[in-house]
């Protein structure tokens, strides 16, 4: 009968166990390896922040901070917030320890778990992990297409190859407020309900990224920002896809888009996989203008990407491949008595110091019991050693794929497995 635990995890909130926690991890740095091999320099943040700092960081209208906020009064009543997204907190440390006053663009990675409070879906979790990029201080659309390119390539780096890259422009501060006036004209020209009308008024934007059927056919024919773009954005816009084609990114234009957070201006962009079913978007982001001097530092302008590590995860399943060592070790050691325990720990201590994942059969196993612990552990190759081998001073060096072994002296194992192990 099952064993039912006195404790499940939270609601929404993924274990990742071996062995497929090591698909996991090598998601998650192999997008971190993308970002550094571009000059990304690492960031470690708090993992909860004033909750003012989301409030207006991230924008009161948008349903991360009306709705998905995990926010709680800490013991001395300040209210504090379990991070919903990486960009503010970024920003808040480059303001704080003056990143900004020195050489720009400041460039930074990060990685780790976000919250957020929603109903839990496949790939929709409350705590999910994300790996990201700011680069902040210079509007150089250049700058906009290297983000999205190392994005690219982190996710080509772990083989995906079924996603397809959407971005559009959303404009600047000289041509955004006309055009927020020209939608606003068209929604309140139609016969919406209360919740979307209210909407229309705070951010019209949104509207056009309603999922209901009736309301994009009601939306169908509204006016585009990509036709109502200024001079300017439009020519930074141009000079991005042309900085794209040039790198060998391909993407797709998506004039409709729109994201869940209110600080993007001009370049915005989402990586779309169709595998995953309705959470088909594995990652994203986009350039934010007025960020900055909204949180009290300098207007500087910065552009970043969040990608999903549990949605590249299923990506990557939807797409029937993996990645990741999921072998636990590379030798297991099979001692049968104490003095052969001894032996066979200290070769151990002496392949893990030159990088080989060893462990050790534990717990006096009989040789049967031992062996097939060795296979489960996914090891190429075990030690094995008794009390006669001790005398004579060899170890039993067995090739687990075809069985045979050898007898090798105890001062040239570690040789002998390293040779075999390259």
């Amino acid at each position: 009968m099952p064993h039912v635990s006195d404790f499940q995890a939270p609601k929404g909130v993924p274990d990742y166990l071996p062995p497929e926690s090591a698909q996991f991890v090598a998601v998650r740095d192999g997008l971190l390896d993308a970002a550094r091999r571009a000059g990304y320099g690492h960031v470690e943040l708090p993992i909860f922040e004033d909750t003012a700092l989301f409030a207006r960081g991230v924008g009161e209208s948008t349903d991360v901070v009306s709705k998905e906020m995990y926010t709680f009064a800490d013991r001395g009543e300040r209210s504090v917030t379990l991070r919903p997204e990486g960009t503010a907190g970024v920003m808040r440390a480059v303001i704080e320890h003056n990143l900004d006053r020195g050489q720009l663009p400041v460039k930074l990675r990060y990685s780790g778990p976000f919250f957020r409070y929603e109903r839990p879906q496949a790939g929709r979790y409350r705590q999910l992990q994300q790996v990201g990029v700011e680069a902040i201080g210079v509007d150089d659309p250049a700058l906009d297409a290297e983000v999205i390119a190392v994005a690219d390539e982190g996710f080509r780096s772990l083989g995906l190859d079924g996603f397809r890259l959407e971005l559009t422009s959303l404009g600047d501060e000289t041509c955004r407020p006309q055009y927020r006036e020209l939608l606003q004209e068209f929604l309140f020209g139609l016969d919406l309900d209360e919740d979307t009308r209210r909407r229309a008024e705070i951010n019209p934007l949104r509207v056009l990224d309603d999922k209901r059927a009736h309301v994009r056919e009601m939306t169908a024919a509204a006016p585009l920002m990509l036709d109502h773009l200024s001079d300017v954005a439009k020519q930074h816009f141009d000079s991005v896809l042309s900085h794209l084609d040039a790198l060998g990114v391909p993407y797709v234009i998506n004039p409709r888009m729109v994201r869940g957070l209110d600080y993007y201006t001009k370049t915005t962009f989402e990586f779309v996989h169709d595998g995953l079913g309705a959470q088909s978007g594995i990652g994203g982001g986009g350039r934010y203008d007025g960020l900055m001097k909204q949180l009290g530092g300098q207007d500087l302008s910065g552009i970043g990407f969040g990608l999903g590590v549990d949605r590249t995860v299923l990506a990557l399943a939807a797409e029937g491949k993996t990645v990741g060592e999921t072998a636990r070790v590379e030798v297991f050691c099979v001692p049968l008595g104490d003095a052969a325990k001894l032996v066979l720990a200290k070769l151990a201590g002496q392949l893990r110091a030159a990088g080989i994942r060893v462990d050790l059969a534990y717990g006096d196993r009989g040789l049967k019991g031992a062996m097939r612990a060795a296979d489960r552990s996914g090891a190429r190759v075990a030690l094995v050693a008794g009390d006669r081998d001790v005398d004579a001073g060899t170890v039993g060096v067995k090739e687990l794929g075809t069985g045979e072994q050898v007898d090798v002296g105890v001062d040239a194992v570690v040789a002998e497995v390293l040779s075999r192990l390259t």
